[in-house]
C-alpha cells in the first residue's frame, strides 16, 4: 500500500492549520495515497507554556476535527491527525485521531510520555493518556499502530504495539529544534523500526519551532522517504512481503527473552 506524510508548521490559528491540512490532504489523495499521516498538535502549536493549551482545546467532534473528517470523506482519504483534546475532567490531552475514508473515528491514541525535557514542561498543560490495550488500523492488510513525538525516546511503547499486532508504527511529532535534536530523531526513528522489524511512518512539523525531516523507514532501517526541512507530502510503498522477508532474517521477536510490563504508578 500507499501510504503519504505530510509535514507543516501549525501555528496559533486552528482555521488556518485546518488550511493547510486540508492543501496536504488534497495533494495526497492526488499521489494515490490511501493513508495520509499528519504532525502532533496540528489543531494549534506554538514556544508558549503548555498551560495555555486549555484554552484552546477542542472536542473530537469540534470544527478541527469535524473539519478533517469532512475532506477525508470528500476524498476518501484516511488519515492521522494530532490534535489537542478538550478534557471536561482536567487539562486536555494530546491526542492523535485515526479518521477513515468516509470521515468516521475510528481510533485515538492519548499521548502516554509527556515532554518534560530539554526545559519544556508539558505535564503543566496536558494529562498524560492511560495506559491501555493498543488501538490498531486495519488498511490493505497491514495493522498500523499509533504513538506520539517523546514515546519515541521509550522504547517500550513501540514494542507494545508490536506485541499487539502492529506491522506498521504511525508517529506524528513535534519534534522541538535544539542542538542534536535531528541527530537524534532520524537515530531514534530508525531504531525503533530495526529492533522491531517494522515499518516506521513520522509526520512531524517544520521550522521554526520543530526540525522537519519527516521519514519513513523499513523494516531493516533503510531510510525510504525524507521530506528535508520545508512543508509538503512523501510517499512510501509499504508490503507485508518486506516485514516477512526482515522477520524472516533477523527473528529477533522470536527471540527476544523480555516482555513489556506497565510500571506501577
Amino acid at each position: 500500500m500507499r501510504i503519504a506524510s505530510g509535514q507543516f508548521s501549525a501555528g496559533t490559528d486552528p482555521q488556518r492549520n485546518l488550511e493547510e491540512v486540508r492543501q496536504l490532504m488534497t495533494a495526497a489523495a492526488r499521489g494515490d495515497a490511501e493513508l495520509l499521516v499528519l504532525p502532533e498538535s496540528s489543531l494549534y502549536a506554538s514556544n508558549e507554556p503548555a498551560s495555555i493549551l486549555a484554552s484552546v482545546a477542542q472536542p473530537l467532534d469540534g470544527p478541527f476535527i469535524s473539519g478533517v473528517a469532512a475532506s477525508a470523506k470528500d476524498l476518501r482519504l484516511p488519515v492521522v491527525v494530532g490534535t489537542t483534546e478538550a478534557n471536561p475532567d482536567g487539562l486536555p490531552f494530546n491526542t492523535l485521531v485515526a479518521i477513515d475514508g468516509a470521515g468516521v473515528v475510528q481510533a485515538t491514541y492519548r499521548k502516554v510520555h509527556l515532554y518534560d525535557a530539554f526545559g519544556y514542561t508539558e505535564s503543566s498543560g496536558i494529562s498524560p493518556g492511560v495506559i491501555a490495550n493498543p488501538e490498531l488500523l486495519n488498511i490493505a492488510g497491514l495493522h498500523f499502530g499509533m504513538l506520539t513525538c517523546y514515546d519515541l525516546r521509550f522504547p517500550e511503547s513501540s514494542r507494545l504495539l508490536v506485541d499487539a499486532g502492529a506491522d506498521v508504527l504511525l508517529l506524528p511529532a513535534m519534534w522541538i529544534v535544539g542542538p542534536g535534536k535531528e541527530d537524534h530523531w532520524s537515530t531514534l526513528v530508525r531504531a525503533r523500526a530495526i529492533e522491531n522489524t517494522a515499518y516506521v511512518v513520522t509526520a512531524n512539523q517544520t521550522g521554526p519551532l520543530a526540525t522537519g525531516y519527516s521519514i519513513g523507514v523499513d523494516p531493516f532501517g533503510v531510510v525510504m522517504a525524507n521530506a528535508g526541512e520545508s512543508p509538503g507530502v512523501i510517499y512510501c510503498d509499504l508490503t507485508a512481503e518486506r516485514i516477512a522477508e526482515v522477520r524472516g532474517r533477523v527473528p529477533s521477536l522470536l527471540n527476544r527473552r523480555f516482555r513489556v510490563v506497565p510500571r506501577e504508578p
